[in-house]
């Protein structure tokens, strides 16, 4: 059991500093002179990046980094009309409105007021969270994924409220945490996992997932553990109306008694701030206390991959994390969750005992392979999941038959941004043949659909090759080596990293 959070020596965010306690962070090169007046007023740039950040929040930030146990009583007062603003403007203009029907562009038509009424129901307690329209997406194993949509308010004022808190949490994170955070994304975590595989002494693989992790979240231990870092009770409120506003579904509101809501804009901090007290910590301490060989760890939400040294290591691990998973009401995965042979030596010994090629995993939409490199060495070789390619072909299909009878150039210009899309994202080192592969197909594709056109048409195949390198983008990598960028974006003084 946790210890109850202390309550003495709150911290409250809201007093002004003194004009000299929290020099201005400069390069060490360049000395900037300190601000005069208005340090602490809200950032009005309404800019859709991550980057720029209220200067109100540069203060919660310098004090999370400095006292890494200290409460934060006052941070609802930082929710003002101008952070709401921001955040307002970094949702998507085009998203799917919730149960009020209200889009971006009915909000921007009298934003100014509608921003300060929502600020002034937030502020007195006045603010209800409606609940979300349930939509189900298709998954590539063939089932559906429940999405809710929220209400526009609800989007706008939970990347608000996440702005603030991730000033807190991105002081507390460990560097092996890489899923929905700033200046992070798949391909670092994918970097991170090629570079230990391949840098460090890892010949077990632990691929660990956790069994509908989002819906089993407990509400009870996310509020215990926000509270660690948290003692403004009105935040904590506003983060319990999310929980249980509910979904509706069918004309019926049916209320969450577990987890957080798939598709909320909060929904991405709260998982990683419950894996941090429930997995981060206690990992990183396994890996200090118990670990006989080395170990690496790479999480990217609730998909976990964990290298070994040793196979005894990966064993008392696996067991160790399901009884710490069971503590606090989650379970893994039994199909997605086992334990492989993996590595620089894992082919060689395989070969010795006969045992044919080593084990295959899947992380982040790629296979992982044990390969060799042209020279004969070790490489870890990516391969885009063959299911996750089929789905996408298959929606390519689908669409093809709504434009069937669109000019030809139409088509080929849609369908440049869909190889596009797959490219930016698989267009990795030793997935070349993937590259290949998905235009091909897209090709085949495109050449089935013109062709029925009309009970007459016909298109040579010959045609069919002017056309596609008109219009198809030809295959290339565009992402660097993994260790070119890891070394670049992961210093080593960075913890965990």
């Amino acid at each position: 059991m946790m210890n109850e959070p202390k309550k003495s020596d709150p911290i409250n965010v809201a007093k002004k500093p003194a004009n000299n306690a929290m020099p201005v962070a400069a390069e060490s090169a360049e000395r900037r002179m300190g601000a005069e007046g208005n340090a602490n007023q809200q950032s009005t740039n309404r800019t859709q990046g991550r980057d720029l950040v209220t200067q109100a929040l540069e203060r919660v930030r310098q004090v999370a980094k400095t006292r890494k146990t200290e409460r934060f009583t006052a941070l609802l007062h930082h929710v003002s009309v101008d952070l709401l603003r921001w955040s307002f403007y970094a949702l998507s203009r085009n998203a799917a409105p919730g149960i009020d029907d209200v889009t971006w562009q009915d909000y921007e038509s009298d934003l100014e007021s509608n921003l300060r009424d929502l600020h002034s129901r937030v502020h007195r307690g006045a603010y209800r969270a409606l609940p979300s329209r349930r939509r189900y997406i298709p998954k590539p194993d063939g089932r559906q994924r429940p999405l809710g949509i929220a209400s526009l308010e609800d989007k706008l004022l939970q990347r608000a409220v996440s702005a603030v808190l991730s000033a807190i949490y991105e002081e507390d994170f460990l560097g092996f945490s890489y899923g929905f955070r700033p200046k992070r994304s798949q391909h670092d975590a994918l970097d991170a996992l090629v570079f230990g595989i391949q840098r460090r002494k890892v010949s077990w693989i632990l691929d660990a997932d956790y069994r509908n992790f989002f819906d089993t979240v407990s509400h009870d231990w996310l509020v215990r553990f926000l509270k660690l870092r948290i003692g403004d009770e009105r935040m904590l409120r506003l983060i319990r109306k999310w929980l249980k506003a509910g979904v509706l579904e069918n004309g019926v509101v049916a209320e969450s008694e577990a987890g957080t809501p798939q598709g909320a804009t909060i929904s991405p901090l709260l998982a990683n701030a419950f894996l941090h007290y429930v997995f981060d910590l206690w990992a990183q301490q396994w890996r200090k206390r118990h670990a006989r060989g080395d170990m690496i760890i790479v999480r990217y939400a609730d998909d976990t991959a964990l290298g070994f040294e040793h196979e005894a290591d990966a064993r008392r691990f696996l067991a160790d994390m399901k009884a710490r998973s069971e503590a606090f009401g989650l379970s893994l995965h039994p199909d997605k969750t086992r334990v492989i042979r993996f590595g620089r030596f894992a082919a060689l010994n395989r070969k010795e005992r006969g045992l044919g090629k080593p084990e295959t995993f899947r992380f982040l939409g790629f296979t992982m392979i044990c390969g060799t490199k042209r020279s004969g060495g070790f490489q870890l070789q990516r391969r885009s999941r063959r299911d996750r390619m089929q789905a996408t072909l298959r929606r390519v299909k689908d669409e093809l038959r709504s434009r069937r009878h669109e000019p030809i150039p139409s088509q080929g210009r849609w369908l440049a941004q869909v190889i596009r899309g797959f490219n930016a994202y698989h267009a990795v080192p030793t997935n070349y043949r993937s590259l290949v592969l998905f235009r091909v197909r897209v090709t085949q594709i495109w050449k089935r659909a013109l062709m029925r056109r009309g009970q007459r048409s016909t298109v040579p195949w010959r045609r069919m090759e002017q056309l596609r390198d008109r219009y198809l983008p030809q295959p290339r990598i565009l992402h660097p080596w993994p260790e070119r960028r890891f070394a670049v974006k992961h210093p080593r003084w960075e913890p965990c990293a």
